[in-house]
C-alpha cells in the first residue's frame, strides 16, 4: 500500500475513534499550511476571479490582492483555501 494509502487509513480511523467517543479530539492537530498559491488553486478549478470569488464567497478585490501579493491569506483563510484545493465540491455543496 502506498504512503498515501496508510495516511488515509489512520486518519479514517482516527476520525471513526473520535465519532465513537474513543479518542479526545482536543488531541487532534489541524496544520494550516504556511502560505497558499490563490492563483494556483482558482486556475486549476478553471474559475476566472469573479468567478472564484463568488462561488466560494470571497470578495474579487480580496482575491486580486492575494494573487498579486498585495496581501496575504490569514491563517482561517489559508485554511478555508486549502479545503478548497482539496475538496472544492464538498465546499461548493456546503455553501449551497
Amino acid at each position: 500500500m502506498s504512503k498515501l494509502g496508510k495516511k488515509l487509513i489512520a486518519a479514517a480511523k482516527e476520525g471513526i475513534a473520535i465519532a465513537r467517543g474513543e479518542a479526545d479530539p482536543k488531541t487532534y492537530k489541524v496544520s494550516v499550511p504556511a502560505s497558499v498559491d490563490v492563483k494556483a488553486v482558482r486556475r486549476r478549478l478553471r474559475l476566472t476571479q469573479e468567478e472564484f470569488a463568488i462561488r466560494y464567497n470571497l470578495t474579487i478585490a480580496r482575491v486580486r490582492d492575494w494573487e498579486q501579493g498585495r496581501s496575504v491569506p490569514d491563517s482561517a483563510a489559508r485554511a478555508y483555501l486549502t479545503v478548497i484545493e482539496k475538496e472544492p465540491e464538498a465546499v461548493k455543496r456546503a455553501l449551497g
